[in-house]
Formats: C-alpha cells, sequence, structure tokens
C-alpha cells in the first residue's frame, strides 16, 4: 500500500461566518491520481487555496511529506515540493513557450544544494547561505545556472510535446497546448504533488482525451502524485484511481470510481438522474 504524502486533518476554512469549507479530512497518497469533484461552489478550489498557502485554514492542520505546512506561505510550500495549475490560464502570453517554462525555475537561482526548510517555534524559514543569491548579483555562475534551466525546461516539453513550440509566443498556440504549457511550467518546479484545477475545462473531446493521456504519462515520466479537480467525468472516471466529493464545503464521499458512480448521495448531489440512467 503506498504511504500518504499529504494529509489534511479537520481542515476548516472560514470567511466572516461562512465556511466555505468545514471539517475536510483526506490524504494524497504517493505515486497515485487523486480527483475531487462537487457541485460549483462546494469549496473544491478553497481547498487548494489551503493547500498551497493562499489561505491559512480557520482550523485544522496539514501534512506534506512529514512536515507541518499549516502556517507555511506559498513560496516555502512550493520549496517542498507542491505545485499547481489554475482554473483561468495564466501564462506570461508575450514570452515564448520556453522562457514560460524557465521562469518557474528562478527561484533555484537565489537557493543553494543545501537548502532546507526549518520549523522553529511555529515559523518556518530557509535554512539557507544564499550563496546563489551573492553569485546572482555579481553573475558568477548565473550563466551556467541559466543554461543548466534551458535544458531542464527544453527537456519537460519535449516530454509534453511541446518543444516545436518552444520559441513561439504562448499566445500563438492553440487553446489545449496552452493548457500543457501550463502544466509544464508546474513541473519546473519539481513538484512532488501536483495539484490541477480544472485542467480539461474548455477542451474539446480530442483534448480531453489527449489530457487523459498526459496525466497518466505525468505520473509516470515525472514520478509525481496528482491531485485534480475537473468536472468532466470522462476524465475523472477515466484516470483517477480514488474520487473525493465534495458538497457545500464536505466530503460526502470517497472511494473508486466504480464507487462513486454508483453512490446514491453522489448521484443526488451531483452526477444526477442522466448518470444513474447510464447517460453520465
Amino acid at each position: 500500500m503506498n504511504s500518504s504524502l499529504l494529509e489534511l486533518d479537520n481542515i476548516t476554512m472560514k470567511f466572516g461566518g461562512l465556511s466555505a469549507v468545514k471539517d475536510f479530512s483526506i490524504n494524497v497518497n504517493d505515486n497515485e491520481i487523486l480527483g475531487l469533484i462537487g457541485p460549483n461552489g462546494a469549496g473544491k478550489t478553497t481547498v487548494f487555496n489551503v493547500i498551497t498557502g493562499v489561505y491559512i485554514p480557520t482550523e485544522g492542520r496539514l501534512d506534506f511529506d512529514g512536515i507541518d505546512i499549516t502556517q507555511f506561505k506559498p513560496h516555502l510550500i512550493t520549496h517542498l515540493g507542491i505545485s499547481r495549475t489554475f482554473q483561468n490560464i495564466r501564462l506570461f502570453q508575450d514570452m515564448t513557450v520556453l522562457e514560460n517554462v524557465m521562469v518557474a525555475m528562478h527561484h533555484e537561482l537565489f537557493e543553494t544544494g543545501g537548502d532546507r526548510i526549518l520549523q522553529k517555534n511555529g515559523k518556518d524559514t530557509y535554512g539557507s547561505s544564499g550563496i546563489w543569491f551573492w553569485k546572482s548579483l555579481f553573475k558568477f555562475g548565473y550563466s551556467k545556472k541559466e543554461k543548466e534551466m534551458e535544458q531542464k525546461s527544453k527537456e519537460i516539453l519535449e516530454k509534453l510535446g511541446l518543444k516545436k513550440f518552444m520559441n513561439d509566443k504562448a499566445s500563438s498556440l492553440p487553446y489545449g497546448e496552452q493548457r500543457k504549457l501550463e502544466i509544464a511550467r508546474a513541473l519546473a518546479t519539481n513538484p512532488k504533488l501536483l495539484l490541477l484545477d480544472e485542467p480539461a475545462a474548455g477542451m474539446n473531446p480530442s483534448e480531453s482525451t489527449s489530457l487523459m493521456d498526459l496525466i497518466r504519462k505525468i505520473k509516470e515520466d515525472f514520478h509525481v502524485s496528482v491531485f485534480i479537480i475537473e468536472h468532466d467525468m470522462k476524465v475523472v472516471m477515466g484516470v483517477c484511481e480514488r474520487i473525493v466529493v465534495m458538497d457545500y464545503g464536505q466530503v460526502i464521499a470517497h472511494g473508486t470510481p466504480q464507487e462513486i458512480q454508483n453512490n446514491p448521495k453522489v448521484i443526488e448531489a451531483y452526477l444526477g438522474e442522466e448518470w444513474e440512467d447510464g447517460q453520465g
């Protein structure tokens, strides 16, 4: 059985008097693809925002790879190995495809191989001598590091089938390729866990099928776990090994794809009668 990589324990996220997420507990295992589904407004993206440090939960605890990250800021969480994409495409449209991937690596210019995140008295800091910071100021080693970043970016683009576009502006890519580029940029941070927020949004059936193949390939080639929010049930049922269902900020079901699609609570709250009739 795979070990747990990320654990959310009784997470509650309140905005004023409204609980967007309430008593939310799940785990993401090593080497798995986990799906998160539910109606619009169920709290799915809020969960991703809590995981990535955009929001500090009102209650509860998050552990990632054995470290309590509940109070960590986004840049520290990225440093530890969590990366994400967003519902709406957020590329640098006037930069090239290659530059879009390379920009995700620029934090490496300010780190050393011995960097660690230290936790003391509830506060997190970098345990870094900052050598790359000083080298970058004076250009010592900067050029070499840039070349390494460029080579790594090209390798990522090659694996995702985007290398032929590397000198094109991001804005010139077809919609489905722009989605792939967002994923490539997220992979450039060396994640252990990749969060995909509605990656199939706006895609046609052919692009969605291609996306399913890509997600499986990413898991194998990059050795990452994938946590995916998606409304396209073909994608969810086709790639996820386990699925969590949310409604009104709470977990109402979790299990295998077959268990979820036959769960009466899920059919009532989300999938609808047409799914039960075999049209989902």
